[in-house]
């Protein structure tokens, strides 16, 4: 039954694509024609010629939509994710109109505008019609319609936060038939889900019940039976998926190669170990290192002298701080403490109210100004402007020993901002908490994260009610 619902949901939401992409059409032709906001002069083709177009330019869309999966489930699919495959789809349609129309009819009396304003109306039109179906199937779903039956098959950690999540999000429209456990009795509950019986029963329990998907679900311990277990789904004939109970170690979205039909998959994902991805980070900073030193020069200027007038030592102080490949650097920042031993000083934070710290240091500390320096970093290649903050060797040897993973972030260079930084882990906060930013940071990278990280800084990441 619901595969049918989705087979008719597919067919409804294809007629509906149609229709919008020819009102988009329509409507830049009005737009650029009829409502006196362009210049219609020069050759002007009839309006049945433009409508004629429609032939090849729905079904062509139609085709991009599914190419770019628009039309797999919106049960778990992001917003965010929809709405780059629609712009992705139109803009790769749009320059296959413009190839089409100048290039191979060469028909030039053809206007660029309606071309242009189809492209922008349609992916505005789309996205609203799009989110105006997904609101209505949440809701619908949240009512208990529309629901897809599934039966877990192994109880453990995996089953558990499967079940947890979706119970959090009714709006998936997901309902737990039961789980089937060999080693879990009979009866046991989890959050209203029961333990049915034992594995051998699925294809008792299949008849009897109109499941729409398996999900497996074994513990680390049971993989030795996985094949066994992906057998006897398979011969159910229902839609099957395996739900790994190692989430904590690999990431979430994991990083497989073919390897002459072999599967592998890397334990992490790091896109900057990518040459060209590297090559371009490494151009945002450099550029981006000289903008910054350009024009917090007279900010710069001013600490320097402030610094040097106000308490006895060095202008710049030097820290050993661990970065790339765990490689060793000297991080520098404006002096903002009283000069002491370096045994006393690398083993310690400072805390709140610490006496260590002068009266212009607090201000520098607060407002990061003490950290610009490390722009200069930046330009040697010790640090990037984004990424994980370096840590000192001391606390490294110790985080190594307490904090799982944490010595993933040195596959990254450090930087002088953050993911964590900008949600507002700095200073005295968790370092865990940290950890785990950063890691989000290192196997989600891309140009926008970047810039994104860069404008937030900006605005809250300077700041720091933490550092003292």
């Amino acid at each position: 039954m619901i595969k049918d619902n989705q087979k008719y949901f597919n067919r409804m939401h294809v007629l509906i694509d149609a229709a919008v992409i020819a009102v988009s059409y329509w409507l830049a032709w009005v737009l650029k024609f009829k409502s006196g906001l362009f210049d219609n002069e020069g050759g002007m083709l009839p309006f049945e010629w433009y409508m004629f177009g429609l032939i090849f330019i729905i079904p062509g869309y139609l085709i991009l939509y599914y190419a770019f999966n628009l039309y797999t489930s919106k049960r778990v699919q992001g917003r965010r994710l929809e709405f780059a495959n629609i712009a992705k789809a139109n803009t790769i349609g749009m320059l296959l109109m413009i190839s089409a129309i100048y290039v191979i009819i060469k028909e030039i009396d053809f206007s660029r505008w309606v071309i242009f304003i189809f492209y922008a109306v349609n992916i505005v039109f789309e996205t609203i019609v799009r989110n105006g179906i997904r609101y209505l199937l949440r809701n619908m779903r949240r009512r208990g319609f529309n629901q897809k039956h599934i039966l877990l098959v192994g109880y453990s950690r995996a089953a558990e936060e499967y079940i947890d999540r979706i119970i959090q999000n009714p709006q998936w429209g997901y309902t737990v038939r039961g789980i089937l456990d060999d080693s879990v009795t009979a009866g046991t509950m989890y959050k209203g889900v029961k333990v049915l019986g034992r594995i051998d029963n699925l294809m008792v329990i299949l008849p009897e019940n109109r499941l729409d998907e398996i999900a497996i679900t074994l513990g680390l311990s049971e993989y030795f039976r996985l094949e066994e277990i992906v057998a006897l789904c398979e011969k159910s004939g229902v839609h099957t998926k395996f739900i790994p109970d190692y989430n904590n170690i690999i990431p979430t979205k994991p990083y497989t190669e073919d390897l002459l039909g072999l599967p592998v998959i890397n334990i992490r994902y790091v896109p900057l170990t990518n040459t060209f991805n590297a090559t371009i980070k490494r151009l945002m900073d450099v550029v981006g290192a000289i903008a910054a030193i350009i024009l917090f020069s007279p900010v710069m200027l001013i600490a320097a002298v402030l610094v040097k007038v106000t308490s006895p030592g060095p202008l710049i102080y030097k820290q050993v701080r661990v970065g790339l490949h765990n490689k060793s650097f000297e991080m520098y920042k404006f002096r903002s403490m009283e000069v002491q031993p370096e045994q006393e000083e690398q083993k310690a934070w400072t805390v709140k109210n610490d006496p260590r710290v002068t009266a212009v240091g607090k201000f520098m500390r607060k407002t990061s100004i003490d950290e610009l320096p490390q722009l200069f970093n930046v330009l040697r290649g010790d640090m990037s402007l984004v990424g994980p903050r370096p840590e000192r060797p001391f606390f490294v040897e110790k985080f190594r020993e307490e904090i799982p993973r944490y010595m993933v972030k040195h596959q990254v260079r450090p930087g002088l901002t953050g993911w964590a930084q900008v949600n507002g882990y700095r200073g005295d906060t968790s370092i865990r908490k940290r950890i785990e930013h950063d890691l989000y940071y290192i196997e989600n990278w891309t140009v926008g994260f970047d810039i994104k990280i860069l404008f937030l800084t900006v605005f809250k990441g300077f700041v720091n009610k933490n550092a003292y």
